[in-house]
């Protein structure tokens, strides 16, 4: 499997396994914590999440580039 465009429901699948808790949604994005992290990880409701959108969350969360696609190919 490859990093690529992914749909925003399974990355929020992702995002939901690895501990984070979803906040709260304003127009089109929404916003989730997780403890640890100082920053929200936001992400927009579109169809497919672009590559530098899922990268710039993984930076966020500590979370290498094989951990994530490790993680997406059992969900």
């Amino acid at each position: 499997m490859r990093l690529g465009k992914v749909h925003w429901k399974k990355f929020e699948k992702f995002l939901l396994s690895v501990g984070c808790e979803f906040i709260s949604e304003v127009g089109d994005h929404r916003k989730y914590r997780k403890p640890g992290i100082l920053r929200p990880l936001i992400i927009p409701r579109e169809k497919e999440l672009p590559q530098f959108i899922i990268l710039n969350n993984l930076r966020t969360l500590g979370i290498s580039r094989e951990e994530y696609l490790s993680k997406m190919g059992k969900l």
